[in-house]
């Protein structure tokens, strides 16, 4: 079993815990951030677990609990229309650009 609504995914791969993802929105959406257990779950439609929510501001930031892989997933499940997004790493320091992921 699949989603009925569509989603955008961003593959993070590999993270250290206390990295901050900042995800720039252009409506409400809903913002998951998923390990990758979780997020095979969540692709299945299968209970899941997150950190995020609905995001009613932009951009909003989410900070990585754990070294690992992780997701990103922004959908519009339980509201209207569609949202445009981006994403990127913030930097801890003032010499390293953010890195930018796209949708996978």
């Amino acid at each position: 079993m699949t989603h009925s609504f569509a989603y955008t995914h961003y593959d993070l791969d590999m993270q250290r815990s206390g990295t901050v993802i900042e995800i720039t929105l252009s409506a409400v959406a809903n913002v998951r951030l998923m390990s990758h257990g979780n997020f095979d779950l969540f692709k299945n439609a299968r209970q899941h677990k997150f950190l995020g929510g609905v995001a009613k501001q932009s951009p909003i930031r989410l900070k990585i609990p754990q070294s690992g892989h992780w997701h990103i997933v922004v959908d519009m499940e339980g509201h209207p229309g569609k949202a445009q997004s981006s994403i990127k790493i913030v930097p801890k320091g003032p010499e390293k650009p953010a890195q930018r992921f796209n949708a996978a």
